[in-house]
């Protein structure tokens, strides 16, 4: 009896209870049952509407499996929930799938590895599902939090620990695919989500060995190299997940990022945070690169008072990150990118300047080092400048140096950058940085005119009188300057100063003079010129102040002159042979020297370049003769290590000079107007050369604007005349006064008729200043206020100071005194 009312109660049973039951064997090592396993697939699929009781139904025979530890009853329910998972594709899935995640998580909570990598690798089987209707009240936060702490498995087993690391990575893949494929897939990018996926990965991708092997582009690991090696799949994970990115959840991708490398101290080294960054700017959509520069710098602002090293680290992976981001869209963050590293920089000046303020007197080795650190600092900033200036468009280019050029602190202008109390020191710092990033960004530019390349606002502070009062201030703005004047790459084949004795073996490279570079020249090159001049000036000067000044004037030539060109620049050199041998601002002898040299080399060049046989001639005799009486003249002996230099240049004969009157008359005959070749250069007076803290241009300009514009470097040379009586009498002569007398007016008119307005102009305009000058002397001598006796305000060193005159000893007059 007993045995028929068990038959008709089991008879009495749901049907798909019987065919879910019917799927389990008496043995679990026999496996599922695969012929009452089709049954099951083809009763659900036949009723669809029974999917949620048989989950049900399986969902509760699992948990019951799991408690009683028999595993082998797991592994059957398991697979039979991911074929009727594949076999099932309509809308009432819905609910199975509920029982299907409650099996799945109710495994991953278990603490035996086997059966969390079984419920990992069916989500991974239902994560690549493509469901026909987005599920709006499912959300997979346990699954997140589940699978992000596999990832972080630290079992006693390596074999064990790697393969549970292996399945929560290949878990969060799962998620990730799942829900960016959703309608809701907004969920997962939410920043609870991306704080422990980013972590999870990155902690994976920390334990690999060959960092570099993972710098670049996606690669295509092997299978097997995939499945065994977490590292490389948390990497594969890694790019999907940020290949996946949109522009409104970019941000919450990256910034976990910051937070790893910071918590784990990865910015010093920063290996593994510059190949982070290389992973990222390679996987996520190039018109969002800028989101990660933006954050880059950001973190860059939050970490600034850190130590060197780590702002060093960050600012390395910035360098790297803008070198892919610049080859591809890089959005608005050109000037942001800009204004943050020079706000760094300043920054980074002003804790050196700090520190070594704090350690006068005690020079510690913990000070050198943190100086050293800082200058590391500041180099990658001027790294990080210029790569990304070098790599912009032309038209941005030009844009960022003007930028640049306007953050220079330049006396006379207003500048963004806030360096008045750095001093006179971290002023120099900072202009010898910014220099050198403008350098490098305006390597490689080729702009189509000289007028692109050097426009008014950037040239005057390029060549502003503040910028020469170091030697290496003035040697970094030669080399700007070559950098835009050389559009032909003439300027390898110049280096060295040297007198070249075949100029057409350097193969230079030249195009026909545009109008718009003779208009520029017309407008700017006296600028040019002054620059140069009082270049040649500066006692500080080295050779390769020399060399630079050299290279300067023979790409003038190439690419910048005419005809009218060559007279000026000819002119300049013969004002420069006047500054060595006239000696007015009593420089070295080796600065004289070298002056006479740079002068020698220039005008064999020239002359080989315009091509007239006389001038060659000429310059040819010259320098033969020097090579023989005087070597020091020439390049290739002054600037060895081991020169005898001269005692004075006063007695040294013509032949030795390059003299005006034999250039005028060898030009003559080739067609050159040399009329102007017989009125000196000067230099043109500046307002900046008013408030320049550098001697006043006043009195660095020979006084020849009083003298004739006749009288040439041949009568300069021989300015000893022997006193005779027909000398004497001659002076006492009234008709030889007279005739004097109109030769001057004469040779004066015919200056203003043919010398340029720009020359008339500065002679003019020396002389006002001088004339200025001397009244303001007077009236400062002459006008003195009355005593106070709350002082007199003194200035020194920029610093307002007030000397209190007690009542006593104030001197009043008769008639105040009762």
């Amino acid at each position: 009896i007993s045995a028929g009312v068990c038959c008709c109660c089991a008879a009495l049973r749901p049907r798909y209870k019987r065919l879910v039951d019917n799927i389990f064997p008496e043995d679990p090592k026999d496996g599922l049952v695969k012929a009452d396993m089709e049954k099951l697939t083809f009763y659900a699929v036949s009723a669809p509407e029974k999917l949620d009781r048989i989950g049900a139904y399986l969902a509760e025979r699992l948990t019951r499996d799991v408690v009683r530890h028999r595993y082998g009853y797991v592994l059957i329910a398991m697979e039979a929930l991911d074929q009727l998972l594949m076999a099932c594709h309509s809308q009432s899935i819905k609910p199975f799938v509920e029982s299907f995640l409650h099996m799945v998580a109710k495994l991953l909570e278990s603490g035996e590895p086997k059966l969390q990598v079984l419920g990992t690798n069916s989500f991974v089987k239902f994560a690549n599902i493509e469901e026909d209707t987005p599920s709006y009240h499912r959300r997979y936060d346990f699954f997140v939090s589940r699978f992000s702490a596999m990832c972080h498995s630290c079992d006693h087993d390596p074999e064990i620990q790697t393969e549970i690391r292996i399945a929560g990575i290949r878990g969060i893949q799962g998620v990730v695919r799942k829900t960016v494929n959703d309608e809701l897939r907004a969920t997962i990018w939410e920043p609870q989500h991306m704080d422990k996926i980013v972590p999870s990965l990155l902690f994976n991708m920390h334990k690999i060995e060959d960092i570099d092997s993972r710098i670049g582009p996606p690669s295509s690991p092997t299978g097997g190299e995939k499945e065994e090696n977490p590292a490389v799949l948390a990497e594969n994970c890694f790019r999907e997940l940020l290949g996946r990115a949109t522009y409104g959840n970019m941000n919450n991708a990256v910034r976990p990022v910051f937070a790893h490398l910071d918590h784990h101290r990865l910015w010093d080294p920063n290996e593994f945070a510059v190949s982070c960054f290389k992973i990222i700017m390679y996987s996520i959509q190039a018109q969002y690169s800028h989101h990660v520069i933006q954050e880059i710098l950001g973190h860059l602002d939050v970490r600034k008072r850190d130590s060197p090293r780590v702002r060093a680290g960050i600012i390395q992976v910035l360098l790297e990150a803008v070198a892919i981001a610049a080859k591809g869209s890089i959005g608005p963050t050109v000037l942001e990118v800009f204004n943050t590293l020079l706000k760094h920089l300043r920054i980074s000046v002003d804790f050196e300047l700090g520190d070594r303020r704090s350690s006068a007197g005690s020079a510690t080795f913990s000070t050198s080092s943190k100086e050293s650190d800082e200058r590391i600092v500041q180099n990658a900033i001027i790294q990080t400048i210029g790569f990304f200036g070098s790599n912009l468009p032309d038209y941005q280019r030009s844009e960022i140096m003007m930028y640049i050029m306007g953050k220079v602190p330049v006396l006379g202008t207003s500048q963004s950058l806030d360096t008045t109390h750095l001093g006179d020191l971290g002023t120099r710092r900072i202009q010898i940085m910014l220099l050198r990033s403008l350098l490098m960004v305006t390597s490689g530019y080729k702009a189509t005119t000289i007028t692109n390349a050097l426009p008014p606002p950037f040239l005057d502070p390029l060549l502003s009188p503040s910028l020469m009062e170091d030697s290496e201030l003035r040697q970094l703005v030669l080399e700007v300057l070559h950098n835009l004047i050389d559009r032909h790459d003439n300027r390898a084949k110049l280096r060295g100063i040297r007198v070249i004795p075949d100029v057409s073996d350097l193969k230079i490279k030249r195009d026909k003079i545009s109008r718009q570079d003779v208009s520029f020249m017309k407008k700017h090159g006296q600028q040019l010129y002054r620059h140069i001049y009082l270049g040649c000036k500066e006692e500080d000067n080295v050779q390769k102040n020399f060399e630079l000044l050299f290279t300067s004037l023979a790409l003038m030539t190439i690419e910048l002159a005419n005809e009218e060109v060559v007279i000026d620049l000819i002119r300049l050199a013969i004002a420069l042979q006047d500054i060595a041998i006239i000696n007015e601002d009593n420089l070295p002898m080796f600065n004289r020297c070298g002056i006479m040299a740079l002068v020698a080399a220039y005008l064999n060049f020239l002359s080989q370049m315009i091509a007239v046989p006389a001038f060659c001639q000429h310059v040819s005799k010259v320098i033969e003769t020097r090579s023989l009486e005087a070597s020091y003249f020439l390049p290739e002996t002054i600037f060895k290590d081991k020169c005898n230099l001269p005692k004075s240049l006063e007695k040294h004969e013509k032949n030795l000079f390059f003299l005006t009157n034999k250039i005028a008359e060898s030009l003559g005959g080739s067609g050159y107007s040399v009329e102007r070749l017989s009125v000196p250069y000067v230099p043109q007076v500046t307002d900046e050369d008013r408030l320049s803290r550098r001697k006043s241009i006043v009195d660095t300009v020979s006084i020849q604007v009083d003298i004739l514009p006749g009288n040439n470097t041949e009568d300069k040379v021989d300015n000893t005349e022997e006193i005779t009586f027909e000398a004497l009498k001659k002076a006492i002569d009234n008709n030889g006064l007279e005739e004097q007398e109109k030769e001057k007016r004469r040779l004066v008119i015919e200056k203003f008729q043919k010398a340029p307005f720009e020359e008339i102009a500065a002679q003019c305009e020396t002389k006002a200043n001088l004339l200025h000058d001397r009244l303001a002397q007077i009236l400062e001598l002459t006008i003195r206020p009355p005593p106070s006796p709350s002082g007199t305000m003194t200035i020194t060193a920029g610093h307002a100071h007030y000397q209190s005159v007690p009542v006593y000893e104030m001197k009043f007059p008769d008639l105040c005194v009762y």
